[in-house]
């Protein structure tokens, strides 16, 4: 009888704590302004697709919220489930719906491949041991999708007890086999420090480490410095046979920002097929262009600002020469972050003008145009509901396209 009685308390605790929170979802949300987008020119039907991340501020106060076909839901909205686990990736939440059992507790997208017939994920599972150094596994799972059949394992990484810290930046699976990017801090005991990219080659029938090739590693001592970065990925989980890494080098002043050696940074392409690294030509692409681009291990898409007008550069990367380039119908402003997203042939461009607090001081502009030809689809800016709201300030963080 005891037990009856906790179990109908507990649920009644449970009842109470999600009408409670819908309470002041329903209280605090109400007074917060509602963000659309204006048409100025085209079809506001170009605005279904488009997701975007922001978090509105005012004061001390800041709150989440996505905008998505043209309706704000803040993060104080979701449902109770969803305010446990945090809003995902749109490409998650749909693996999610479509492959709930694999899915369970993967959650990065750079982790993740998938085709017609597989999806995989990989992560690396690591802790340090009482001796200090790092005790590190891969993490596989494989779904067959024609017949929903899962398979998982784990593989020690090579030479782990070197590794202090390991980056999954892309998976990729070739000839049955899956290939794994990583970006690795090296464990070092002296002022010397190493940073390397590896790829390593697992064989999912056998279950091992075939290969763990060394793409990059460079040695340096403060204040020297080198990273490596990658372009902004618009197809990430999807099947890739090139992948762009910038080396970068350059010097910690003490007093002073951190400066480049430009003669000693370099761009690099990896083919998966191929299996070549090779230097991208200096006068084919240039290396801030390609830092800030956007790629789909087909072509990489820059930005480009050049009198008064953006225009968009297309680079196909295995001939590494300029295959399109494209003004769009939008005045440039330095002042102006711009962000932009690459799908179905359109191109999707964000403008957000930030004041000195950081405040959103004019409404975000978005245009949405042919990749091709540059003709406009649509073109519109923010309004919101809320009279004398200039306190408020809309603070974008990213731009997703379903």
């Amino acid at each position: 009888m005891k037990r009856y009685i906790c179990s109908i308390i507990i649920g009644m605790v449970v009842i109470l704590s999600i009408g409670t929170y819908y309470v002041k979802v329903a209280s605090s949300a109400s007074s917060l302004p509602r963000y659309t987008f204006k048409t100025l020119e085209g079809s506001d039907k170009e605005l279904d697709p488009v997701i975007m991340n922001a978090t509105l501020q005012n004061g001390n106060f800041y709150e989440p919220l996505r905008f998505e076909s043209n309706t704000t839901t803040y993060a104080s909205e979701s449902s109770y489930l969803e305010s446990l686990t945090g809003r995902q990736d749109h490409q998650i939440e749909r693996l999610i719906k479509e492959h709930r059992s694999f899915m369970r507790g993967k959650d990065s997208i750079s982790s993740l491949y998938e085709d017609d017939d597989f999806l995989a994920y990989v992560r690396v599972n690591s802790e340090f041991a009482n001796n200090g150094k790092m005790e590190a596994e891969f993490d596989i799972g494989l779904l067959e999708k024609k017949d929903e059949e899962e398979t998982s394992f784990q593989i020690e990484l090579p030479d782990q007890e070197r590794i202090m810290n390991v980056d999954v930046r892309d998976v990729q699976l070739v000839h049955s086999k899956l290939q794994v990017l990583t970006m690795i801090d090296v464990n070092s005991n002296d002022e010397k420090q190493t940073k390397e990219v590896h790829l390593y080659t697992i064989d999912l029938a056998n279950k091992k480490v075939l290969n763990d090739k060394t793409l990059l590693s460079e040695t340096f001592t403060y204040p020297n410095q080198v990273d490596f970065e990658m372009p902004i990925d618009v197809a990430p989980s999807r099947p890739n046979n090139m992948v762009l890494i910038s080396l970068i080098k350059g010097v910690n002043h003490e007093e002073g920002p951190f400066e480049e050696k430009l003669k000693e940074s370099k761009l690099l392409s990896y083919n998966y097929e191929t299996e070549k690294l090779e230097t991208v030509k200096k006068g084919s692409l240039n290396l801030d262009m390609a830092r800030s681009g956007y790629a789909d291990g087909k072509n990489l898409y820059a930005v480009e600002m050049k009198s008064g007008k953006y225009r968009i550069k297309t680079f196909d990367l295995s001939s590494q020469t300029l295959t399109n380039d494209t003004e769009l119908d939008i005045a440039a402003n330095k002042e102006e972050q711009n962000t932009a997203a690459f799908k179905n042939g359109r191109v999707y461009f964000l403008l957000n003008e930030m004041n000195q607090e950081g405040k959103s001081s004019k409404p975000a502009k978005l245009l949405i145009a042919d990749l091709k030809t540059g003709k406009t689809l649509y073109k519109g800016e923010t309004v919101n509901n809320k009279k004398n709201s200039e306190s408020f300030g809309l603070f974008i963080d990213d731009l997703e396209i379903k």
